[in-house]
């Protein structure tokens, strides 16, 4: 039961976070702004466009349907590489992101703090639970 729990709530994450992007890859607007870090200066460093935008919407959906239908057997390393990979993440990498960052004055900063690292912890715990309980 607490595996489906676990399950269920990572599908629906990803699914969201999935639509977000292609939101932003078809044009929308609401939140594209905020959604990368910035350097010293105010200046993103990762490019927000379209095709990126995508193939992160691919990945996330294919993590949610990972989650979908938890394989087992040959792909069943992945239910430990796709939380080490959120829980990293959550970390940072000791500057922009994540929370060891030390440029901290932008938007994406404060919602880095209070939003997207939180949001990684989560998604790495509930992953590492249903690795745990299985």
């Amino acid at each position: 039961m607490a595996i489906t729990v676990c399950s269920i709530i990572l599908v629906i994450i990803f699914s969201a976070l999935a639509c977000l992007h292609v939101y932003w890859a078809t044009g929308g607007r609401w939140g594209i702004e905020s959604a990368a870090p910035v350097n010293e200066q105010g200046k993103k460093f990762l490019n927000t466009g379209t095709v990126s935008s995508l193939i992160v919407a691919a990945g996330l959906t294919i993590f949610g349907v990972y989650y979908f239908i938890l394989p087992s057997g040959t792909f069943a390393f992945a239910g430990w590489v796709i939380p080490s990979i959120f829980l990293i993440r959550a970390i940072g990498d000791f500057r922009y992101v994540g929370f060891t960052k030390k440029v901290t004055s932008s938007t994406f900063a404060e919602l880095d703090t209070k939003f997207f690292s939180p949001l990684c912890v989560v998604i790495a715990a509930l992953g590492f639970a249903i690795k745990f309980l299985n």
